[in-house]
C-alpha cells in the first residue's frame, strides 16, 4: 500500500464518524420537520424555506447527537403527565387561543389589567422552536437564522419588551428610551425602572424543580464547543407548571432565547422592521438549578453578551441557546 493510499484511508476513517454524525443530525431534523407539519400545520412551501435555512449550517438542530444526553425522553415526559406523547400534545391545544392567533400552540400577549386575550395584537409561540410540545428545542442557531426561520412561516423574532411581557404575564408598551443612545445606558435605565420586580419569574417566586432546569452540563464542556458541549435539554412542555400567567411555557429553563433589542424605533420587529436591532439573550437554561450564572428575572435585560446586529451572519450560537417566534395578529 502506498503512502498516498495510507493517507487517504486514514482521512476517510477520520471523516467517517463526522459523516455519520451529520447524517444523524439530519435525521433528527427530518423527524422534527414532520412533527411541525403534523402538529402545527406548517405548509410545504414554508417547510421548504425552513429546510433551506437549516441546510446552511452543519450545526443547527436539537444538539450534537454525538455528545447530547437528554435527561428525559418525550415518552417519559408524557408518562409523568399521565398520557401518551400524542395525548399530551393534544391536551396543550387551546381552542380560544387558536381562534385569536390562528395557529396551534400560540399564546396571545396582552395586559390583563385592562384587556382580554381577544384584544391581543401579537401572539408568542407557546414553546421554544420548533414549538411542538414534547419536542426538544432547537439550539446552535444564530440570531439571524432565528429571525429568518420565524419569517419563513409568517412569524417574526420578538422584541425584548414582548418576551419580557410574555414572561411577566403582562405585556406593557415598549420602554426602550432610545434617547439614551447606547445598549448599556438603555439597559441600566430599564433594569432600574423595574427593580421592584427583581426576583419575579414566569412562575412567580423561583422554585427549583418546577422548570426544565435540573439537567447537567457535559463534563469538560468549555462553554461553546460543538464536539464537547451537549444540548442536554428536556422535551418542551415536560414541566406543566412552568409557564407564565399568560400561558407561555419554558420561558425559564430548557434553552436561553434569542431576542431583538431595538436601538431606534425603525429597528422594532413589533413595528414591522426587518433590519432589526442588536442581539439580546433572554432567560435561563437547562442546568439553572445547579449553576446560577447570572440574573434572569422576567423583565431583566442582560449585558451585551456576544453582541452583534441580529441579522449579522456572525451572530452568536451556542449549545444552550435557542429561540421562539412571535406573530402579529391580523
Amino acid at each position: 500500500m502506498t503512502r498516498l493510499t495510507h493517507l487517504a484511508l486514514a482521512l476517510s476513517m477520520a471523516l467517517a464518524p463526522l459523516a455519520a454524525q451529520a447524517q444523524t443530525l439530519a435525521q433528527n431534523n427530518e423527524t422534527m420537520f414532520r412533527q411541525m407539519q403534523e402538529w402545527r400545520g406548517v405548509s410545504d412551501a414554508a417547510m421548504g424555506r425552513i429546510r433551506a435555512i437549516f441546510g446552511e449550517s452543519p450545526y443547527i438542530g436539537q444538539g450534537n447527537p454525538a455528545v447530547t444526553q437528554h435527561p428525559m425522553t418525550p415518552e417519559e415526559a408524557a408518562q409523568r403527565q399521565g398520557g401518551s406523547v400524542d395525548s399530551v400534545r393534544r391536551a396543550y391545544r387551546n381552542a380560544r387561543f387558536e381562534r385569536i392567533c390562528g395557529h396551534p400552540f400560540e399564546v396571545p400577549l396582552y395586559d390583563p389589567q385592562s384587556q382580554q386575550p381577544e384584544d391581543a395584537t401579537v401572539c408568542a409561540f407557546m414553546f421554544e422552536y420548533p414549538n411542538v410540545p414534547l419536542t426538544y428545542p432547537v439550539t446552535w442557531v444564530r440570531a439571524d437564522q432565528a429571525a429568518r426561520l420565524c419569517a419563513a412561516e409568517g412569524a417574526r423574532i420578538g422584541d425584548a419588551h414582548e418576551w419580557e411581557g410574555a414572561a411577566a404575564g403582562r405585556l406593557t408598551p415598549p420602554d426602550y428610551n432610545f434617547a439614551l443612545g447606547s445598549v448599556q445606558a438603555m439597559r441600566s435605565w430599564h433594569n432600574n425602572r423595574y427593580a421592584g420586580e427583581r426576583g419575579v419569574y414566569s412562575i412567580g417566586e423561583w422554585r427549583s424543580g418546577v422548570c426544565a432546569t435540573g439537567s447537567f452540563k457535559t463534563p469538560g464542556c468549555n462553554g461553546g464547543d460543538w464536539r464537547g458541549c451537549g444540548s442536554n435539554t428536556y422535551p418542551s412542555g415536560s414541566f406543566p407548571q412552568c409557564h407564565s400567567p399568560l400561558g407561555v411555557y419554558d420561558i425559564d429553563g430548557n434553552a436561553a432565547e434569542h431576542m431583538n433589542l431595538p436601538l431606534s424605533e425603525d429597528q422594532m420587529a413589533s413595528r414591522g422592521s426587518t433590519t432589526l436591532g442588536v442581539t439580546e439573550m433572554k432567560g435561563s437554561w437547562f442546568i439553572w438549578d445547579q449553576i446560577r450564572a447570572h440574573e434572569h428575572w422576567a423583565r431583566w435585560r442582560a449585558p451585551y453578551w456576544h453582541g452583534t446586529r441580529v441579522m449579522s451572519t456572525s451572530s452568536h450560537m451556542n449549545y444552550h441557546l435557542g429561540f421562539r417566534c412571535f406573530r402579529d395578529v391580523r
